[in-house]
């Protein structure tokens, strides 16, 4: 995509963060665009297509405690989009899973399935690599790799921290040193997933799903049982950030070695595994977060940045992170 795009608030990241805040926006009257590096929305809310069925492979399912997020779900749940998937799960054992004090909520069409319908009628560029963004009055100019340029009044940076403050240093822009300290501190832990493609089925407890921190493969479930590939069985799982670290320089076909290892016992008789797909995401898990849902640059036209590294990581934190940004927005 090229040209030249004017708008009042430009949002990079298409995920939940940058859609809520989109929509917020939107609602307010303001002229939104949203871009986005991948062909896709959803940033980590990603449902992957293989072999005819539907594996969730970023995040797994949401929780809700907080009553605005609440809202959005009480709608989606009454449009049939999502479901309750379970209250708890097996943590580390084949035995059922305790009762959680909060529901974990799916999609019959896997998580894609709310940021796809939270992209309806927002006004999305994908595949749109931003390199740079610099101040430009009345407000700030990002430019992309293909030469698109997007003049705009406010900026909203909701992918990963060090991603928005390489942007940054790439339009040489300088933050106030209180906003740079704090935004430094972020932190993330890296996380290697797998889709399994399985002849077969998966012996785990209800809901189907196996919850373990503490050991090499943390999360393992099954999108059958889940609902989310009803004709195939596909298999989600999950590293723990210390062994992520260790193996993430490790080729595919090491990594396959290992995870067919570990699943190896939980495979009914006669199953075997077809294919494994293996991903890697360098910023999976926020673990120093910023303590406020959203950041204002001090100094420099409106700057807001967003995203599951603000007050609280997970989906749900990630969307308040981004209803917390467009209010910052409309009260600047």
């Amino acid at each position: 995509m090229s040209g030249t795009f004017s708008c009042d608030v430009l949002i990079v990241g298409a995920g939940i963060a940058g859609l809520m805040a989109a929509h917020r926006l939107e609602a307010a009257g303001k002229i939104v665009v949203v871009v986005d590096r991948e062909e896709r929305v959803g940033g980590r809310m990603i449902t992957e297509h293989v072999a005819g069925g539907w594996a969730d492979t970023g995040a797994q399912f949401f929780t809700v405690r907080d009553p605005e997020f609440g809202r959005f779900v009480a709608e989606w749940l009454a449009e049939g989009l999502i479901f309750e998937w379970s209250t708890g799960w097996s943590d580390g054992s084949l035995l059922p899973p305790a009762p959680a004090a909060h529901s974990r909520y799916a999609a019959y069409e896997g998580l894609t399935a709310v940021p796809r319908h939270l992209a309806q009628n927002l006004t999305i560029h994908k595949a749109v690599n931003i390199e740079t963004v610099t101040p430009a009055a009345p407000g700030w100019l990002a430019v992309a790799d293909s030469g698109a340029a997007y003049q705009c009044q406010a900026l909203i940076l909701t992918p990963p921290v060090p991603l928005s403050l390489a942007l940054l240093a790439a339009g040489q822009v300088t933050l106030a040193a209180d906003d740079q300290a704090a935004l430094t501190t972020i932190t993330y832990a890296p996380c290697i997933t797998a889709v399994c493609h399985l002849d077969g089925a998966i012996n785990l407890p209800e809901p189907g799903a196996l919850q373990r921190p503490d050991h090499p493969i943390s999360w393992i479930a099954d999108n059958q049982r889940k609902g989310t590939s009803p004709r195939v069985c596909l298999v989600s799982v999950h590293v723990n950030p210390a062994y992520s670290r260790l193996w993430w320089l490790s080729p595919d076909v090491e990594l396959v070695g290992a995870l067919r290892r570990e699943l190896q016992p939980f495979l009914t008789a006669n199953t075997t595994i077809h294919e494994i797909i293996i991903h890697r995401w360098p910023h999976a898990l926020p673990t120093t977060l910023y303590p406020e849902r959203t950041l204002l640059a001090a100094g420099l036209p409106p700057l807001v940045f967003a995203g599951d590294a603000f007050s609280g990581p997970r989906v749900e934190g990630a969307a308040l992170s981004g209803l917390a940004a467009a209010k910052k927005i409309l009260g600047y």
